[in-house]
């Protein structure tokens, strides 16, 4: 199984952790790389929810030739990404970059679009 909430879970808690110190002196960016589809999608939308809060990014690539669905739902650009039970999110935390998209490309090209979201959540977060 490729289950990404208990990742999600962990790195929140130090963000968490960090921010009841009161200190902005370290900012959290969880980069996960896969090539297969999440089979903890719901619980995923929780642990994605829950860190929204806490302002830390999430950027997922997609590398391999899976489709990738869950990790576009995951990103919702086009709405507000909710948990099971209707939670809405925070904030926009997820960047999902499908690797194949820029097999071709220059290779600055994936670093732009993976790291596209990256300086509007850092300033806001400061």
């Amino acid at each position: 199984p490729t289950n990404f909430s208990p990742i999600t879970n962990h790195v929140a808690r130090f963000a968490a952790h960090l921010r009841q110190q009161g200190t902005a002196a370290q900012y959290f960016i969880l980069l996960i790389i896969t090539d297969v589809e999440i089979t903890d999608l719901d619980q995923t939308r929780q642990a994605i929810v829950n860190t929204s809060k806490l302002r830390t990014p999430i950027i997922i690539v997609g590398v391999g030739e899976a489709s990738f669905k869950a990790m576009e739902f995951l990103d919702e650009d086009s709405g507000v990404l909710k948990s099971v039970t209707g939670e809405p999110a925070a904030w926009d935390i997820v960047q999902f970059v499908p690797f194949q998209q820029f097999k071709n490309a220059p290779q600055e090209a994936l670093s732009q679009m993976v790291l596209a979201e990256v300086p509007k959540q850092l300033v806001s977060y400061y």
